[in-house]
């Protein structure tokens, strides 16, 4: 299966450092001179909204000028990308994306827009790790490799909660399955909040969850974490294997979020948006809010966050089609 880029290929991209645009096209560039409308296609209060608010708190802090959010949910947060993609291209409108927007294409069988086409790439902002993490009472399990031994002599016994199904929870969870040659049970729900509700009461047994969303309860001891997905260890839970080092190199699976600008946009504006951006999110007061949540910022823009996107767009399209996942 063509592979995504893991958090080692996201570093090593950042590190060859080529300029999207020219010198001579960034100095042209008074953008912004009035307030900026990001359109985060989620409800208030959800994940893309945790990293969305602080960004725009310091952007505007630094900038002297308003990052204003625009929430506009619904399918899954392909409304708000639909919205987005028609915006004017005159740099005052921006699209906060995340991982669901590279799954999107393969789970929608028409989509009023085309990621690829329509939008430009600017910055990836943050990248989380998944983890899997169990009930306790209802997994005993010590430790991973039980849990696996547990799930591979019980086909079926167990069962997973998503956000819904073809979110990144339900395809990182049949990836999961794909790789460990598995079957774990799915069970959708009508997003992220009440599925782990339902693992923290007991309700279900597993959950393939952002590390950000997940933190709080695995600290407080109402959730294990028994595996961060990719290939090193999180800062946040260093004492949890990573999946590498648990023989499953190949489950590099990251909650993502990245800043998009309608196609058509004038290439100084998007730099300077790129350099604004990064700004606000390596202010101290960001990086805070980032560990807090087991969050990376891997610095990518132009070219290597396109080539980030274009790699999410293909792996996720296998797992679909090796997974028969539809929407329910």
């Amino acid at each position: 299966m063509t592979e995504s880029l893991n958090r080692r290929d996201i570093l090593r991209a950042a590190m060859a450092g080529t300029a999207l645009y020219t010198t001579a096209g960034y100095a042209q560039s008074t953008w912004p001179t009035k307030p900026v409308t990001m359109i985060v296609p989620f409800p208030a209060g959800g994940g893309t909204d945790a990293f969305a608010r602080p960004m725009a708190a310091q952007f505007a802090r630094l900038s002297g000028k308003s990052l204003v959010i625009d929430n506009r949910g619904g399918a899954g947060g392909t409304l708000g990308a639909g919205i987005a993609a028609k915006a004017a291209p005159d740099g005052y409108t921006l699209f906060m994306g995340a991982v669901h927007h590279a799954i999107a294409p393969s789970m929608y069988p028409k989509l009023d827009y085309d990621l690829e086409k329509d939008m430009v790439p600017l910055i990836l902002v943050a990248s989380v790790p998944q983890v899997v993490v169990v009930n306790p009472k209802r997994v005993t399990s010590a430790n991973f490799q039980e849990f696996l031994a547990m799930a591979r002599a019980n086909p079926g016994k167990l069962n997973y909660a998503s956000a819904g199904s073809g979110t990144s929870h339900h395809l990182a969870g049949e990836l999961f399955k794909q790789q460990t040659k598995t079957f774990i049970t799915h069970i959708p729900y009508r997003g992220a909040g009440p599925a782990l509700n339902d693992l923290i009461a007991g309700q279900v047994d597993v959950m393939f969850d952002g590390l950000g969303s997940s933190a709080g309860h695995i600290k407080g001891g109402r959730i294990k974490p028994l595996l961060v997905s990719g290939n090193k260890r999180s800062l946040a839970l260093p004492d949890v294997p990573c999946a590498a080092e648990m023989g499953l190199p190949d489950y590099n699976v990251t909650t993502w979020y990245g800043v998009w600008a309608p196609r058509g946009t004038p290439a100084g504006d998007q730099a300077r948006a790129i350099e604004e951006i990064r700004k606000a999110v390596t202010s101290d007061e960001a990086k805070a809010v980032w560990a807090a949540q087991g969050a990376e910022f891997a610095n990518i823009s132009g070219p290597q966050f396109e080539a980030f996107v274009k790699g999410e767009i293909q792996k996720w399209a296998q797992v679909v089609k090796a997974s028969g996942a539809k929407l329910e």
